[in-house]
């Protein structure tokens, strides 16, 4: 495991997943923003689901995704409920 598995909420299968997606660490994982990296990851794993969505967040503030706020859960929601069918 690599640098990104240092990161909360990232294990192996996601740290995998981000490196297909052309994100190999922290400042790739920043550049592209949890909901650019997520859309990067749903491109190639449509099964790509919310609660990714949500450990990338958590990854980039550095927190377990279940302490995310509710607003900023709300706000993941609507961006996931957007784009999943896409």
């Amino acid at each position: 495991m690599g640098e990104l598995s240092k990161l909360p909420n990232i294990g192996a299968a996601l740290e995998a997943q981000l490196a297909d997606a052309d994100i190999t660490d922290a400042d790739g994982l920043r550049a592209a923003g949890s909901r650019g990296a997520w859309l990067r990851i749903r491109a190639r794993d449509p099964s790509a689901c919310y609660m990714r969505l949500c450990a990338l967040e958590g990854a980039l503030r550095g927190v377990r995704w279940h302490r995310l706020d509710e607003g900023t859960k709300r706000a993941l929601k609507d961006f996931y409920l957007a784009h999943k069918g896409k």
